[in-house]
């Protein structure tokens, strides 16, 4: 079984905003695929079957800074081993429409990430970091701004490479993973 996180803020007034990148690449995957999402742990959750395996879409909705409540909930509910839990979010150190693989790592200065860290003690998470770029104006302030078209447009050309990262996280090694999409920054790239 694997759980894959997408990270943001619950509400309307957040939908949109660059801090919700991981609620729009879940849902994303969940919209190609007719999923309907269910609530518990103060999360709203999807089940489907990918390459034979039980694949859990995670939306914490405890807000940002404790996303890892609900994370841990999942985790100790479904007996899941931490190797099987990908964490997908926003990182404000690469353009929009850039996308990094990672096993493990700090959070970075990322309040989500790092209260995964944090509920699950262990930097050993594996994670996909969506590029929000950076800006000038206060970060919280500016990642709770909205994307214009033009980067809506990046997104949606960056979500169909998510897709096919959740299609392949239950399928094939990590280390492969990372190298086939690491490194993919348009839909010029082909996969």
């Amino acid at each position: 079984m694997k759980l894959i996180v997408g990270l943001g803020n619950p509400g309307k007034e957040y939908e949109k905003t660059r801090h919700n990148v991981g609620f729009m690449a879940v849902d994303a995957f969940s919209s190609s695929n007719n999923l309907i999402f269910k609530n518990k742990f103060n999360a709203l959750y999807a089940e489907t079957m990918v390459n034979n395996e039980k694949v859990i879409l995670l939306k914490p909705q405890t807000f940002m800074n404790i996303s890892g409540d609900a994370v841990l909930e999942f985790k100790n509910y479904f007996d899941l081993n931490v190797d099987d839990i990908l964490v997908i979010y926003d990182d404000i150190n690469f353009e929009v429409g850039e996308l990094k693989i990672k096993k493990s790592g700090s959070s970075g200065g990322h309040n989500g990430i790092n209260d995964i860290i944090n509920k699950l003690k262990t930097k050993n998470i594996k994670r996909v970091k969506i590029g929000i770029s950076k800006n000038k104006f206060k970060l919280k302030d500016y990642v709770l701004s909205s994307f214009n078209s033009e980067e809506l447009e990046k997104l949606n050309n960056i979500f169909k490479i998510t897709n096919n990262i959740i299609e392949d996280f239950s399928n094939i090694d990590f280390e492969k993973l990372m190298s086939k999409y690491n490194g993919i920054k348009n839909e010029k790239q082909s996969i």
